[in-house]
């Protein structure tokens, strides 16, 4: 995942907070609260389908606006970061003994994500009391630390740039904010490769997933979504956490299955709006997406390869577009282009998602 400024690198579905249920009372977001305060807050709850679905609409328009001109929010208020620290402080009392470190990964799962999203769905509901404009900027906030388009693609440019440049240190050095493999030893190749594999793949991880999850969930979805992928992305690897993580890593596998494919799809037409070959793309993602060890990360960057017409390989673990040329530089560029182009995608595939969520709940 792409690392913006958590110490991870930049996710158990959460109780969300479902805006139908507005129409009946505050109380069926949280029955223990005193009646009095339920009937405040339920003088504040949309009373219609058009107005429960154009607050959600605009929450999520409302953050990937924030993502576009504000900077990541500060590492003491950034979610992402508490996550991740809770998350280290936790590995460190791993047991260290098979079974044992396996439950007890399962535990710390548990833990920091039903902690990230309560407590998100806690502050929704007081921001829901005070007034629903405060509810929807405050939500709007809170879902756009939980994804990023616009630091995955600078980070993306950033390696682009370094490398055109013909600083192969620096290039590898501005990798680290995007892939976690050892970048020391790889060359120019490898580097734009890896920064592709990346760009493609984070487009799951990085807005199709938080977006799909706060579809379903609302903002609680999303933050519990972005918790199972940063413990993914620090502790769900083979080696030393094989049983420690292997909880974290089986959960992201899972609720990635749909947005996965909705990431594949979306680059294919991405591809096609800034004029690749999809018919590329298709037949390289037929081809080539069970060669990764994970079931969905495959799907994109085997797509990706095929629209740009590369080959992506992470030495001793998986080649995808064998037979293509080696990417450079300029590849990385066009991979970015498709990825934004997808982003743009997955905002009306949401937001029509939302329309039909909302009818069908109401």
């Amino acid at each position: 995942m792409y690392e913006s400024t958590a110490p991870t690198q930049p996710q158990v579905q959460a109780p969300g907070l479902v805006p139908e249920l507005w129409m009946q009372s505050y109380s069926c977001y949280n029955r223990d609260l005193h009646k009095k305060s339920n009937r405040d807050i339920a003088s504040n709850m949309p009373a219609s389908f058009w107005e429960m679905l154009l607050w959600d609409a605009t929450i999520l328009v409302l953050a990937v606006l924030l993502d576009l001109v504000l900077p990541e929010p500060p590492n003491v208020i950034h979610p992402v970061v508490w996550m991740g620290r809770a998350t280290a402080a936790l590995e460190r009392l791993d047991p260290r003994r098979p079974f044992a470190s396996f439950l007890y990964g399962g535990c710390m799962v548990a833990l920091v994500v039903g902690l990230a999203s309560s407590m998100s769905w806690f502050l929704m509901a007081a921001l829901a009391s005070i007034h629903p404009m405060v509810y929807v900027l405050g939500g709007a906030l809170v879902l756009r630390s939980a994804f990023a388009v616009t630091g995955l693609s600078a980070a993306a440019l950033r390696t682009r740039r370094d490398l055109e440049e013909n600083r192969l240190d620096a290039a590898r050095d501005s990798l680290r904010s995007l892939v976690s493999r050892d970048a020391g030893s790889l060359n120019k190749p490898l580097v734009a490769a890896a920064a592709i594999e990346s760009v493609a793949e984070n487009s799951t991880d990085s807005f199709v997933g938080p977006w799909l999850a706060f579809v379903v969930f609302g903002v609680p979805g999303a933050i519990a979504y972005r918790a199972i992928n940063t413990m993914d992305s620090m502790i769900g690897y083979r080696g030393r956490y094989e049983y420690l993580g292997k909880v974290a890593a089986r959960l992201d596998d899972l609720v990635n299955l749909i947005p996965a494919r909705v990431s594949a799809g979306l680059l294919l037409l991405g591809g096609r709006l800034v004029g690749r070959p999809v018919r590329g793309g298709w037949r390289s993602m037929r081809r080539d997406r069970h060669k990764t060890a994970s079931p969905n990360a495959g799907l994109t960057m085997s797509a990706m390869a095929g629209l740009l017409g590369v080959r992506l390989e992470k030495p001793g673990n998986y080649c995808l577009g064998d037979g293509f040329r080696n990417p450079g530089p300029d590849d990385i560029g066009r991979a970015v282009w498709i990825v934004n182009r997808a982003a743009a995608l997955a905002i009306f595939v949401s937001l029509g998602l939302l329309v039909a969520r909302h009818a069908i709940g109401g």
